[in-house]
């Protein structure tokens, strides 16, 4: 790929860069065609990094997007691959970023209010893949919090959903037709689906909850793999 042998170019530039007599630590976290370069100094970034990488980019005939390209502090924090990245009182915290959950937010708004006569089958089918995939991108940072209130807004979108169907029914009615019960939870939007348990019992089609997908942690892995 383009990018592949970009760690090598930064790490050519880094024995002669020094500060207080040490050797500067950068580092280049990139993912296909998008990277970050990390560093302790911001003058070492500024003045030897970023024109070596300049001129990493000239050699193969591309620009380094003015636009895209910008140093700063980590305790303002940056966003990268739809995670924002920031110290917290000296704690680095990664969490979804303010743009992705919008994103999300926004397109399931959407969905939900342009299937105001769909089945409340077929709006469960076209949700789930967007909470779902959302949920498990983000499910190796801080998201936890985040999850729980992408859940209550769905919430939210999905009873208005149900009684703007029904004007001239009752909440507990609406409930009734549109949410189940269960032994861990008492609002579960969810329809029946078109299959039976092996006991004939009817099975439900159940809308995914962000917060059900657990938090697991990167096993990180070595740049110089490329």
């Amino acid at each position: 790929m383009a990018l592949d042998g970009l760690q090598r170019t930064v790490d050519a530039v880094i024995p002669s860069s020094t500060q207080r007599g040490r050797k500067v630590k950068v580092n280049v976290v990139r993912y296909a065609d998008d990277f970050i370069v990390t560093g302790a100094s911001k003058e070492i970034l500024e003045e030897e990094i970023k024109p070596a990488i300049e001129a990493f980019f000239e050699d193969r005939g591309l620009t380094l997007s003015k636009e895209k390209t910008r140093i700063t502090h980590i305790s303002e924090g940056f966003d990268f691959l739809g995670q924002n990245i920031r110290k917290y009182g000296g704690k680095l915290l990664i969490k979804p970023s303010p743009k992705s959950i919008l994103s999300v937010k926004s397109k399931i708004r959407g969905i939900v209010k342009g299937n105001k006569q769909a089945t409340q089958r077929n709006l469960i089918g076209q949700l789930n893949p967007i909470i779902r995939g959302w949920a498990n991108y983000h499910q190796h940072v801080v998201a936890a919090k985040t999850f729980k209130s992408l859940d209550a807004d769905i919430w939210q979108l999905l009873w208005q959903w149900a009684r703007r169907r029904h004007p001239n029914k009752g909440a507990r009615w609406v409930r009734k037709k549109y949410f189940k019960t269960t032994s861990t939870r008492n609002w579960v939007f969810a329809a029946d689906s078109l299959e039976k348990h092996w006991d004939g019992s009817q099975k439900w089609l159940r809308l995914q909850v962000a917060s059900d997908i657990n938090i697991r942690r990167h096993t990180k892995i070595k740049a110089k793999a490329n």
